[in-house]
């Protein structure tokens, strides 16, 4: 099986308020998208690297490839409104190329590790879907339509959700089929689709790390400056 780093950058970084999208904002001299490229560029478990990016900045992303030197690069794609829009364009990418594990990265969490991408890569070799998470420090409050309290999850029941999030092709593609046919289909996380459509399907977890940090807000650079020293 070949495995595949699809880089999901297509979103236009609203919350950030800045000119450029989050991804491209930098971090000790590099965009992030470039951090996130490098890590899966370097890993030997990663055959192939696909970008999922805004068509207004493939150009950038071009650029970005080609200075750098990446080898594994082998598709620039045109990413949609949503992420499952984004996500569906690398799978349809991939259509008649089918022996594959596609490993979906959000191209704003520049500090994954190559422990994590190990582990990602043996889930796939003893299952078909992985994600990536760590568990909640903190207590969840469960809300009723009024906003008061309604339930108190077990804490040691519920982790936090990161990227990457892994599956064979097969599963991957047979989800989104399904969720494509689905009137009442809404916009979320790859897994969140599988266990929708596939809801017999496990999705097995390996253990994130607390500098596996989404790059939302401003102040997340400077956390990322720290990170990265």
């Amino acid at each position: 099986m070949k495995n595949v780093a699809v880089i999901l950058a297509g979103g236009t970084g609203k919350r950030m308020g800045a000119y450029l999208p989050k991804q491209f904002l930098k971090i000790a001299g590099k965009s992030i998208i470039e951090h996130s490229i490098t890590i899966f560029e370097k890993h030997e478990g990663v055959d192939e690297i696909c970008v999922v990016i805004h068509s207004n900045f493939i150009a950038d992303v071009e650029r970005i490839v080609s200075a750098a030197g990446f080898k594994k690069v082998n598709k620039i794609l045109c990413g949609g409104r949503e992420r499952s829009d984004s996500s569906l364009a690398a799978i349809l990418a991939y259509e008649n190329e089918q022996d594959v594990n596609l490993i979906f990265h959000d191209a704003v969490r520049p500090f994954v590790n190559q422990s994590i991408i190990d582990d990602v890569v043996a889930g796939l070799s003893a299952g078909n879907s992985v994600a990536v998470a760590i568990p909640s420090t903190d207590t969840i409050f469960k809300l009723n339509n009024e906003k008061c309290i309604e339930s108190i999850p077990p804490r040691d029941l519920l982790y936090r959700a990161q990227t990457p999030q892994a599956f064979s092709y097969k599963t991957i593609k047979k989800a989104y089929d399904l969720a494509m046919k689905d009137p009442d289909f809404e916009a979320t996380d790859d897994c969140g689709v599988v266990l929708r459509y596939l809801p017999d399907e496990a999705i097995h977890i390996v253990e994130g790390n607390e500098n596996n940090i989404k790059i939302t807000f401003e102040q997340d650079l400077a956390i990322g400056e720290d990170i990265i020293v």
